[in-house]
Order: structure tokens, then sequence, then C-alpha cells
């Protein structure tokens, strides 16, 4: 063992943290609830950096100390104890840090730095080992999040806390007031006169704070009624003419609302599109009649589809975005309200009755109209909302293109109500005299924004509110969902509810707890005395400007994402909300928009080319590599696969004189950042400083990397439980270790080989060195389950076959989305036809096609007769442990006597041919 090797240079307990990282990432608001204050895109697992951070800080034993959770008193480990763990970490066994996973554990006279920090997961759990750390962003957004998540472990729940009830006491009830509704279950005193000022009952402490006008017609439809519910959402549709006929037209795709819940589970909420009351049914795709008025609809035949609506009077049919560019935006309609009601709840009454749907009645669209007029009316509320317009970028012209559905402001994504509740939180927050506690209000508010805007959808399957960012873009709904701004007892996005995860961030930040698994039973530690965010930095500008030299230990980041998201832009829709009550403090919040030009990223639109993001990321390599000490370590996470890309990343890396020492896969918790583009798989790199290049000629090299790759799959199948695509990731850091010491030396035929080629020619040699072919990779999706084209590019790194090969074959296709080419696969059966057709069918199609035909109850004798042998007979067995589809095995004990049912002819090769069946 080199002894300046650290020990995430020698291994790294993949299998252990994904034991977590599984949990962790279905359960944040529990493992680490400071990472829920605020959303940021592609955050990583705080279990994946502090694992990191654990494996990269720790080489001098008389320089750390071991606490146990709770107790600051009590110190673990020895230095001999602790040499020995340091010494013994290696590939083949690399849990020997393990045990002070769940340890509080102290370094001294360490500096990092995370020159990309984003979300700042990186800062924070190093923070967590009692280090010094800086952190750098160009996005204010970024760098407040961050700020905020390191100044949470110094911060005074209890005065948090104070803070919020004064704007609690401010305003909740001046905007609670526009989310009620008529109980289904109260009683109506019609008898009873409405109040002639205030006939929808919005004073608050007598005081009503505005002056409303509720139209005599509509006067006589309200009533008093002696309770109501708390409504939880309000559902809006978009509305447009009828090109034609002249036909206001509802833009419903279909006309459900939500599934049914309680003793309804089995039913669904729908729309009757006739008299507009919020029903059940037993099948929203079946005829169903309306129970209020007997109107017999198909709810899922909406007027919508696509890109383009229709008439239901006259038939028409015509482009969304051309009508409302044409008819100068589009209306809203109120059609039904979710509701919660406390006093039926405390009156005892079944849960349907006290949490369900309803239809709108006059109540509910006057009380929005009065808000509206509140809104108009208050003039000063209107500098507590954005003002400026949505700039231009790829997000909202190109891949979302915002602009031609009508939306040119920031405001025009919110109705006036929602405008107003915000508004009104934001003029409270700034009465707020302590600056900290007033920026904690303001995350909470930023936040809660996402759930707050008519970019919202709402979950019929989960009857809850989704958030704008589903798809981390901009995607402009027909069917939008109105939360409730400041929060019901229910829902989800709430000012409230986001304030609660606020809270709890703070909470964990001063007393963080670890949670981990031990022989397999699901643990969490005492507290650590150790605070989040001592000694921690946050800068917001671009880290090229850095000027520090051979100043910190590690760099541990996650860097750009070469054209996966554009932070910048999608960043835009919290900044303008954040940079109201900020930009008279901070100066990076004085502008319109966040910053374009400095953002090292590929986004055509702004004319920031492939040539500019290698350029640029050679530049950040640069400053890096003179910050960090020459001992220093490097250690970043990494989304980008392809060979192209990574080539860039590696002769960016060689090229300012780092040398790759590892890289190790990691769990792909990370949600895909834009629909419809698949980041491949997630890879941790590991990297020092190395100024000494030997020249070589890429025979000599091209052998090396062959052995290494063969001796590190050897020992690690031999001594880890990792599947074959972990395994061939290691493999791949193993190789560019060996080329990256020859880097800008590596000749062939009298040519200098640049990185990319290396690369390509590394994939070659580690699939030569595997054994693992097509049918086996595909054997293993199976096994996983895989949904996605991560897995096939992770397994197809450590087997003899290409992505490619598998697609051809139809064993997957992203066609409709990612679908496995099972038997039952359209795609994949039409395939094994042209290939039965053309008497070219591989064993596994062979049985394939025996699977199709044996479920359609067609005749397979004859070809199990001709087909069968000792290797299909295997594979079958390999099927069934992949699937667990007996039928596998059993439809080859069918032979000949069935075959006699039906004389089949041979097809070429003597195989039979699909075309004997037609």
């Amino acid at each position: 063992m080199n002894q300046d090797e650290l020990p995430i240079e020698r291994g790294f307990p993949i299998e252990r943290v994904n034991e977590i990282a599984e949990k962790e990432s279905r359960a944040k608001m529990h493992y680490r609830p400071i990472y829920t204050m605020h959303k940021w895109w592609a955050r990583r697992l705080g279990c994946v950096f502090r694992t990191i951070c654990l494996y990269a800080l720790l080489d001098d034993p008389e320089k750390i100390d071991v606490h146990e959770p709770g107790d600051e008193q009590e110190t673990l480990s020895d230095e001999d104890d602790l040499a020995e763990m340091l010494a013994n970490v290696s590939l083949s066994d690399p849990e020997a840090l393990w045990d002070l996973y769940p340890k509080d554990v102290r370094v001294e006279d360490k500096k990092i730095l995370d020159p990309f920090m984003g979300g700042g997961t990186s800062l924070v759990e190093a923070s967590r080992f009692g280090v010094e750390s800086e952190g750098w962003d160009l996005n204010p957004v970024a760098w407040f999040v961050t700020k905020k998540q390191l100044e949470a472990g110094q911060t005074d729940v209890k005065e948090l806390e104070a803070a919020f009830e004064e704007v609690e006491d401010d305003v909740a009830d001046e905007i609670t007031r526009y989310y009620r509704t008529p109980c289904p279950n109260a009683q109506t005193h019609d008898e009873e006169p409405l109040d002639e000022d205030d006939p929808l009952g919005l004073a608050v402490d007598g005081n009503l704070g505005f002056n409303y006008e509720v139209p005599a017609g509509i006067r006589e439809d309200l009533a008093v009624h002696d309770h109501y519910a708390d409504v939880m959402y309000d559902f809006w549709v978009k509305e447009l003419d009828c090109v034609d006929c002249g036909a206001t037209v509802p833009l419903f795709k279909d006309y459900r609302v939500a599934k049914g819940r309680y003793e309804n589970d089995d039913q669904y909420n729908v729309l009757c599109p006739d008299c507009e009351s919020v029903v059940l049914v037993d099948d929203w795709q079946s005829e169903s009649t309306c129970s209020e008025c007997h109107h017999k609809w198909m709810p899922k035949d909406g007027t919508a589809s696509g890109s383009k609506y229709a008439c239901p009077d006259c038939g028409a049919q015509y482009g969304i975005t051309d009508a409302i560019g044409e008819q100068g935006g589009f209306d809203l309609r109120l059609y039904a309200l979710e509701y919660y009601c406390p006093t039926c709840d405390d009156r005892g009454l079944e849960r349907s009755a006290v949490k369900g749907y309803k239809r709108v009645e006059a109540f509910d669209q006057t009380l929005y109209d009065s808000a509206e007029q509140e809104w108009r009316e208050h003039e000063e509320l209107h500098e507590y909302v954005p003002g400026e317009e949505i700039p231009e970028g790829h997000m909202t012209s190109e891949r979302n293109p915002v602009f031609k559905h009508g939306y040119e402001y920031w405001a025009d994504l919110y109705n006036p109500r929602q405008l107003l509740s915000l508004g009104k939180i934001q003029q409270a927050i700034q009465s707020l005299n302590d600056q900290n506690l007033r920026e904690f209000l303001i995350l909470a508010l930023s936040d809660s924004v996402r759930y707050n805007t008519l970019f919202v959808t709402y979950n019929r399957g989960y009857n809850k509110a989704d958030h704008i960012f589903k798809q981390n873009s901009f995607v402009p709904t027909m069917s939008p969902v109105e939360n409730n701004v400041w929060g019901a007892k229910y829902g989800s996005g709430t000012f409230q509810a986001i304030w609660d995860m606020v809270k709890s961030g703070v909470k964990y930040a001063s007393n963080p707890t670890e949670r981990h698994v031990q022989n397999g039973e699901n643990l969490e530690t005492e507290p650590f005395t150790q605070p989040i965010g001592e000694d921690s930095t946050v800068y917001q500008g671009d880290m090229r400007t850095i000027d520090a030299e051979n100043e910190y230990d590690a760099v541990i980041t996650d860097p750009p994402y070469y054209d996966n998201i554009m932070y910048s832009e999608v960043a835009d829709y919290f900044y303008v909300w954040q940079k109201i009550l900020l930009e008279d403090d901070y100066e990076c919040f004085q502008y319109d928009k966040t910053p374009r030009a400095e953002s090292i990223v590929t986004n055509p639109f702004h004319d920031k080319t492939e040539e500019d993001f290698e350029s640029e990321l050679h530049e950040a390599f640069t400053v890096v590599r003179r910050a960090l000490k020459q001992d220093g370590i490097l250690s970043f996470t990494y989304h980008h696969s392809d060979s192209e890309s990574w080539g860039e990343l590696l002769a960016a890396l060689c090229n300012v004189g780092f040398e790759v020492t590892a890289t190790y896969p990691l769990s792909a918790d990370v949600n895909k950042f834009i629909s419809g583009d698949a980041v491949e798989f997630d890879i941790l790199i590991v990297a020092r400083p190395s100024d000494e290049r030997e020249a070589t000629s890429w025979p000599k090299l091209r052998q090396r990397i062959f052995e290494t790759a063969r001796e590190t799959r050897q020992r690690l199948e031999e001594s880890r439980d990792l599947s074959r695509g972990d395994i061939g990731v290691i493999e791949m850091g193993e190789c560019f270790h060996e080329y990256s010491k020859h880097h800008g030396n590596v000749h062939r035929e009298g040519e200098i080989m640049t990185a990319k080629e290396v690369v390509d020619e590394i994939y070659g040699i580690i699939q030569e060195a595997s054994d693992i072919g097509t049918t086996e990779v595909f054997l293993d999706l199976l096994r996983e389950n895989a949904d996605d084209s991560d897995a096939v590019n992770k397994l197809c790194r450590s087997a003899n076959t290409r992505p490619e090969e598998l697609e051809k074959l139809r064993l997957f296709n992203t066609d409709d989305g990612f679908e496995l080419g099972t038997w039952d696969n359209e795609k994949r059966i039409a395939f094994l036809e042209d290939s039965l057709r053309e008497g070219d069918l591989s064993d596994l199609g062979k049985l394939q096609y025996l699977r199709y035909r044996y479920d359609r109850e067609s005749p397979i004798g004859r070809y199990v007769q001709q087909w069968i042998d000792a290797d299909l007979r295997e594979l079958a067995s390999k099927l069934v442990d992949a699937t667990g589809d007996s039928v596998y095995e059993e439809m080859l004990a069918i032979r000949s006597d069935e075959a006699s049912e039906r004389d089949l002819p041979s097809g070429p090769d003597n195989q039979y041919s699909i075309d004997d069946f037609s």
C-alpha cells in the first residue's frame, strides 16, 4: 500500500452506502430534514457525502477524535485502532472504516472546498466532522439556500417559532378566510339574513380591511350556514372559445377529479359535464351515469388532447396555443373543491364526510371574486410579488414555450388570490426585526411557491397536489390546482407545511442524528453534539475568481452537468421571490435574473456551446488544482457517462495536472432532471495532483489496462457482492488511473492519442475482458426489474455488448418511455417474428417466442421438439430464476404429442416459420 494513499483511493463501501441510500431517498424528511427546507435540483444524498468525507478526510490517527453520539465525554478508538482501520481499507474489503459511520467523528487541521456547492450537501456533511469548509456558487438561490442550512445549527428554534407566530398572528386569518366553503353537512339558516356589509363573513376580529361588493343576483344564492369547511385545493380549468361556433370549451383532458378514499377507495370522483356535480363512479374509463342529473357520458373522453382541443358542440378541433394567441389568452373556471371540515371531525363523523370533494357553489366563486377585489384595492401589496418579465431562455422558450401559452410576467403564473396571500406573507415577514429569523421565513415562503402557482397539477391517484418542478421545467397545465396558501390541517406544500419542514431542518441542524443499517436492522443514533455549519463560509460568485493557492486538503464537489439542466433559468422562479426582501441586503439579488453568461453549461439558446463548456471546465479545474495542496484530494460525483463527455472530463482533469486514482458507482437516487433526458448513471471520481507524465506506446498501455481490468474484476467477484455494472465502473476507474499516468504521452502509430480516443478504447477493453454477453445483460435487467436506461448503460459497461445492440434486438426500447423486451412486449415479439421468418432466432428469442405462443394457447410442441437441447434448458432455468415465471421450464415438457394435433411445415434452416400459422 502506498502510505500517501487515502482510504477513498483504496476502497469505498458501496454496498453499505446503498443500504442507507435506498431508504434515505424515499424518506429524506426522516433521515436528513435539513435538505428538505428548500428545493434544489439534483441534490446528492447526505449519506453519500458523509461517506465521502469519512473516507477522504481521515488520514492521521493523531488528529482524529471519535465520540459516542450523545456523550461528548466518551472517546472511542485509540490511535493504534484508528491506524489499523485506516490501513486495512482496500478494494477487496473497504469496510474497515465503516464502524465509524454512525459515530461523532472530529478531524483536526482540515480545510475543504466545494467550488460548485449547489444545495450544499458536501458542506453540511463536512461541517459535521468539525473541519473548516468553504463553498462557492454562481447562483444566488443556491448560495442563499446553503447559507441558511449552515446557519441553522446556530439558530435558536424557540426564537424562530416566535418569529413565525408573529407572521401568523398578522396575516393567517386574513388569508384562510378566502379558503372556506359551506360544509356539505352544514345546516343552512334561510331565515337568518346575511350581513349587509359583509355577506361572506370576511371580517377578522371585527375588521374587514377593505370594501367588497356582491352583486344582488348572487346574494340571492347565498345563505347563512352553521359551519364551514376548510378548502384544501381549488380545481380550475382553462377555457377557450371554439373557433367555429364560438362556444366556450373547457380544456379537460378527461373528467377525473380524484380517486375515491376510505370506504370509496374502489371508485373515482369525476365531474359531470352536464350539471357540474362531483360524483362517484365505479370506472372512469367506462360509460357512467351522473347520480345527480342522470346524464350519461364517458369520463375518460375530455375536450383536450395533446396540443389540440375539440368543441363538444360542433366537433371543431384547433391548436391550443394558436387559439391562446388569437384570443388574447384564456379564461379560468373554478369547477371543484377538496375540503376538510374540522367541525365534522370534532363531531366524530365518518372520514368520507370529514374530507372529500364537492362542486362549486355561488359562495365559492364569490369568495374568489372578493379576494380579487382586495388584491386590486391594496396596491401596496403589489411590491411584494414579482414584477419582472419572464426571461427568454432554453427552458422558457424552447423546452416548454410558456410565452405561447400566454405567460409574459412571473406574476402571470399565479391568480389574484394567490398573489394576495403571498404578498401578505411577504409584507409580514418584512416587519420582523431579526435578519437571520427573517431569512428563514423568506426561505419557507420561497419554497412554498413551488406549490402555490397555476402550474401545479393534482396527483389524482395519490389525492394531493404536485409542484411546479415535478418535471424540473415549466410545464403549462390545462387544469391547474390552487393550494390553500396558508394551509389547512391537511394538504401538501402550504406555507405552514413548508414552515414546519424548515423548523424541522433547524432542529436537526443543532443536534443531528445518523440513521444506519446494522445486521439488517434500521437504527438511529443519539443526537450528535457537533452542530451543523460551524466554521463554514459560503460565497456567491464565479469560482474561477478563487485566488487561493495550496490551501485546501480536499475539494469535494458535484460539478456542472454539461447540458442536463439549466440551473440559472429554473432558479429564476425562486430568485424573483427572494429578491423582494433580500435585494437591500445582498448585491447578488439586485438584478432581474440569475447570472447566465458565467454559468458553466452547454446552452445553445445563450450561445453557450460544447466548446465553451470544455474550455470553462478546464478553467475551473485549473483553479481547483492551484487551490488544492499537493498532497490533497479531489473527490467529486459526476452524472454524465457517455464516452464523449467522459473523454472531455478526463482530458480536463489530466490537462491541468490531475491523476484519476479511483472511480466508484453511486446509488442512482437523483430523478431525471428534465423529462425525457436520461442521465446514464452516477459515479464518484477520485483524483489527486500529479505533475509527472511518462511516455508510453499504446500497445504497452493497452496490455496494462487489459490486465488491470481483468485483475480488478477477479478481485471484486471473489470478495464483494456487487452487480456486474458496479464492478464495471470500478474497473473503469482503475483503467483511467493507468491512463492518467501517461496523459498526453500515449503514442499510437506516430501520433498522440487523445483522452476521448483512450476512453473509447477502455470501454472496449473492459468489455473484451468480460465474457458477459447480450443474454446475460438482459437476464440482469430482468432480475433488477429495470425501469430506465440507466441500468442498461451501467450493465453494458462491464459486458461484451453495447446498449445499441440490445436496442437493435428490441430487448429494450424507449419509443414510448422505457420498456424491457419481455415475451409480452409488442415490439420484441414483432422482432422475433421477423427473425423467425429469416431463420435467425437466438435461444433467448426461442424461449420468449414459445412463451408468447403458450400464453396465446397456440401450438408449440413441434417447436420444442426441434429446438430443445441442454443450452435451451439451462437458459429456461435462468429465466425462471430471473422472473419467477415457471412456465419457461414447464413448456419445454410439451413435445410432439401436442404437435400431432396439426401438421406444421418447416421454415428456413429446418425451423418453423411464423407464416405457417397465419
